[in-house]
């Protein structure tokens, strides 16, 4: 074997591609496969995912626009060649990815939609290069998102049918900047009003608003409270919203600010816009902090100022002071417990190789099947519907192979994916269906239009309000919404079982 001579790379810690936000081993695997001649075999890949975050009765498919965008500029350049050559990958790998551009089929469920367990949020079917390469990035980009706009649902009550005003607060507790960004938006789909980030408002727009007013610190600056308050009054009469724990809220902050309400009263009799607005606490007991300031403005006449509570909370806290606690809160700022979802800080799709497809355009299935039941995958390139019930409501989603129509009014019989299941083979007559993983991307060209920001925030909060079974949506123990696969899926999986592992999936 002749030696490999390969200019240095120099580190560049300003240098950017998202085509090599990679795993390294998805790299050595393609020039494996290339070196092997199969440049032009084409993969079908699924992601899905096997938990919903907190043991919740469903999941928000997020991150579809971010990984469209990635797809249709996936390029690699002189740089990432040179890098690759010093890593050992042949000289005619890196030539192939000189002029590679990204030219598979992209389906997916549509963005914000609700998702469970096993069923395919994304199939990609592309050649090997292309299939393999962006394993890591789409991981990446779906599970984050997902992450956020799930937590993001319970954060501002959608799930509950107690809708909340919730500003997202985290991206100074975000893990990095892109998480701080990408976050904003995921939180906003999941029903938040705003976000602190500039930059989110300045990448997606006037629907991720930054909001936010002053810090202990502007306070403390200032001689005296009072004065404090006087400057920002001056600078922003229509948009007085002050923060009144920097000191004591009720000896100092409370009475500081009807105070100052009352001085623009009288600097500005003819213009009620010139108010204070509203107050923000910080610390201390919040529900019966809102009681008290909420009863001592209500008996100085003043009703419209508004009271704003944040200090690390989360659905749980909300409820509680909401439920139990008799809160007057109107508005929330919620910060790393939902930029992080720290309840539980990890969504875990995956990406697996389902399908090869063949020379005469006919599909062979592939399959791990691990000695574990639990994860071994469905094989094959597959589609997922959803059966809705009389009320309109997801009944069941269905697992089938791409070329199987389900269709409403005809019996089907099928397979509980369950394993706990007593009666494994049900026999179903949908009322209406819906074809789940629907184009995005077909031979490397954009099908149809992305929807904006509001249309998808409205979409999420129209499934959770009216599509999804209220069972589904309980915080403890949750209905488990049925996932079934078709005859012809569950053959195919338990044939493969045993042939691969030579047991029976139980």
């Amino acid at each position: 074997m002749s030696n490999i001579y390969a200019e240095p790379y120099l580190p560049d810690e300003d240098y950017e591609n998202p085509a090599m936000i990679t795993d390294f081993y998805e790299f050595t695997m393609a020039n494996c496969l290339f070196l092997n001649g199969f440049k032009d075999t084409v993969m079908v890949f699924d992601m899905f995912f096997r938990k919903n975050p907190d043991d919740l009765g469903y999941a928000i498919s997020c991150g579809q626009d971010k990984l469209v965008k990635f797809l249709r500029s996936y390029h690699f350049n002189e740089k990432d060649l040179i890098y690759l050559r010093g890593k050992g990958m042949s000289e005619e790998f890196c030539e192939y990815l000189r002029t590679y551009r990204w030219k598979g089929d992209m389906y997916a469920l549509k963005e914000g939609t609700v998702a469970y367990p096993q069923v395919p949020m994304v199939r990609i079917e592309c050649d090997m290069v292309g299939a393999i390469l962006i394993e890591t990035y789409l991981l990446q980009t779906m599970n984050f998102h997902s992450l956020i706009a799930t937590k993001a649902t319970k954060i501002s009550g959608l799930s509950s049918h107690r809708p909340r005003k919730v500003m997202e607060f985290g991206t100074r507790r975000a893990q990095g900047a892109s998480a701080g960004n990408d976050g904003a938006y995921a939180a906003i789909l999941g029903g938040c009003i705003g976000t602190a980030n500039c930059l989110a408002e300045m990448k997606f727009g006037p629907d991720v608003p930054a909001v936010g007013t002053v810090a202990h610190s502007f306070i403390e600056f200032f001689p005296t409270e009072m004065d404090a308050f006087r400057a920002f009054a001056e600078v922003y009469p229509e948009n007085v919203s002050l923060l009144l724990d920097t000191y004591n809220i009720f000896e100092s902050g409370l009475p500081n600010m009807i105070r100052l309400d009352d001085e623009l009263i009288a600097k500005y009799p003819d213009d009620p816009n010139r108010r204070v607005k509203s107050c923000r606490i910080d610390s201390g007991d919040l529900a019966r902090g809102s009681r008290k300031i909420r009863k001592a403005l209500d008996e100085a006449g003043k009703p419209y100022i508004k009271i704003v509570a944040s200090n690390s909370l989360d659905e749980k806290k909300m409820l509680d002071m909401e439920t139990y606690e008799d809160a007057r809160i109107d508005s929330y700022g919620v910060g790393e417990k939902l930029i992080t979802s720290a309840t539980d800080p990890v969504f875990g799709g995956v990406y697996k190789l389902v399908a090869v497809k063949n020379p005469d355009g006919s599909y062979t299935p592939k399959m791990k099947c691990s000695d574990s039941a639990s994860k071994a995958i469905i094989p094959g390139k597959l589609m997922a519907w959803r059966v809705f019930d009389e009320e309109g409501k997801g009944q069941c989603d269905i697992i089938a192979m791409d070329d199987e129509e389900i269709r409403a009014g005809e019996p089907i019989e099928l397979v509980d994916l369950n394993p706990d299941a007593f009666d494994k083979t049900i026999v179903l007559a949908p009322v209406s269906v819906e074809k789940l993983l629907v184009p995005f991307i077909v031979n490397g060209e954009l099908v149809g239009e992305l929807p904006d920001i509001k249309t998808k925030k409205a979409y999420i909060k129209d499934q959770l309000e009216h599509r999804v079974w209220e069972s589904e949506l309980r915080p403890e123990m949750p209905h488990v919404h049925y996932v079934n696969m078709t005859q012809r899926v569950a053959k195919c999986r338990e044939d493969m079982y045993r042939m691969l592992h030579g047991g029976r999936i139980r």
